[in-house]
């Protein structure tokens, strides 16, 4: 774990940051007292969807649709 002063967090940011997103812990002093704690970030789980391509492409193959999801959507708002 990395330890930086105030005066250097102020001045020296940038570098501070680059170390937290590193993934380093800082901590910050004050006059040698601890009063802060910088750390990276958890990263969160990736989310993974759904293929709809794929479902699509299990259905209907190569089949080509007489009318268009957007035709549908404007006939069903009544917009021609």
């Amino acid at each position: 774990m990395k330890t930086t002063t105030i005066r250097e967090l102020k001045h020296e940011t940038t570098t501070v940051l680059a170390w937290v997103a590193g993934g380093e812990s800082v901590e910050v002093r004050r006059r040698g007292e601890p009063v802060a704690m910088l750390c990276p970030r958890a990263r969160k789980a990736r989310v993974t969807r759904p293929d709809f391509a794929g479902r699509l492409r299990a259905i209907y193959g190569k089949q080509v649709l007489p009318t268009t999801g957007s035709d549908l959507v404007a006939a069903a708002r009544g917009a021609t």
